[in-house]
């Protein structure tokens, strides 16, 4: 039974139950102890990472969130140096901000940060072996956590991969009829990806385990009602997944504008931790670099992603004639343990459909 003498606001009430936080534990900084959200926030943030002293104080003073790091301690425990390496890399450091990941830091936080002068870290050593001509640098965060991710799914998953070859002669000939008018309307370009990107959300609302997730225990599948598109966006220091929210509800123009916009901000660095979380479905095109044929690593906790690769003029047979015609590979890497064979090539049956047949995408 709770404690009839515990003094706390329903907002710190409803964040300390939804953070599995005991707030008998939690000091308040209110009248008589009351205990406010920030109270909740600040106990949750100090306790629930497995840090050293040295590692939470470095991050303290550089307004870093170490929720979701692993470590290079014993059992993943955060240390000093892990901490540097991350307020080291300019372009990885604003993805952890506390401000950016849980609102205002509460009050004791902030006055902690603001007593301390924050020392300046020196960049990770490369050691160059002049005789072998080789260089060692020390992986950059953004590569850590891309590896973490990337083992967890490979290794974590069962997966099978499906591969199809896709006539591309209708959309390319729709896009060359909507450049213009996309480009009057948005001021933006209309790409191929755009128009494949509108295919498969289309698609994904027919195919349910396409568009699902499991629970991290194995337990619960979501069937997800809406479509949260990731697009794999590549640049030489890493790979991140900016989302289109809500996907399903957008027009060509809209979803036009929507792509454009998270690829920029992500080229540039400017993309939001919540704008690479949430997705359901993730597509990732590699064909502007002319790769023929890739299978890609599921998003987890997607069920599925896409690879999209280039398109090639090569001879096809159609109506018993050989013919010229560009043609595209792309191949669908699902989860087994949601997705069977059967169920993948109905997917893709429908998407090949829609996208040689394309213009039903305007009706």
């Amino acid at each position: 039974m709770e404690d009839v003498k515990l003094r706390a606001t329903p907002a710190a009430r409803v964040l300390a139950k939804r953070l599995g936080v005991d707030l008998l534990n939690v000091p308040g900084t209110g009248a008589k102890g009351r205990i406010h959200k920030d109270d909740v926030a600040g106990f949750n943030y100090v306790k629930k990472v497995h840090v050293s002293p040295l590692a939470r104080r470095i991050a303290e003073e550089h307004n870093i969130a170490l929720d979701g790091i692993t470590g290079s301690g014993h059992q993943g425990k955060i240390m000093k140096d892990d901490v540097l390496a991350l307020v080291s890399d300019p372009k990885v450091k604003a993805f952890f901000t506390r401000d950016e990941l849980y609102g205002t830091p509460p009050a004791a936080v902030k006055a902690a940060v603001a007593s301390k002068a924050a020392a300046p870290v020196a960049a990770a050593p490369v050691v160059v072996d002049g005789s072998a001509q080789t260089e060692v640098a020390s992986m950059t965060m953004m590569r850590k956590i891309i590896s973490k991710r990337m083992t967890e799914s490979f290794f974590g998953a069962p997966t099978f991969i499906q591969t199809w070859e896709v006539d591309m002669t209708e959309m390319n000939a729709l896009r060359a009829k909507l450049l213009d008018p996309i480009k009057e309307k948005t001021g933006k370009k209309i790409t191929v990806t755009d128009l494949i990107s509108l295919a498969v959300v289309r698609t994904l609302m027919k195919h349910k385990w396409i568009n699902s997730s499991l629970s991290p225990d194995g337990n619960e599948v979501t069937f997800h009602n809406y479509v949260n598109l990731g697009v794999a966006v590549g640049m030489d220091d890493g790979l991140l997944v900016p989302v289109v929210k809500n996907a399903h509800e957008m027009s060509i123009s809209e979803l036009v504008i929507a792509m454009k916009d998270l690829t920029e901000r992500t080229v540039s660095k400017k993309l939001k931790p919540d704008e690479q979380a949430g997705s359901t479905f993730t597509i990732s095109n590699l064909g502007m670099y002319g790769v023929s044929h890739f299978t890609a690593i599921i998003n987890q906790p997607n069920a599925a992603i896409l690879s999209v690769s280039s398109t090639v003029k090569k001879p096809v047979v159609v109506n018993d004639e050989i013919v010229i015609r560009p043609m595209m590979n792309m191949s669908l890497t699902s989860d087994h343990r949601l997705i069977d064979g059967l169920g993948a090539a109905k997917f893709m049956t429908d998407l090949k459909a829609l996208m040689q047949n394309p213009f039903t995408l305007l009706i």
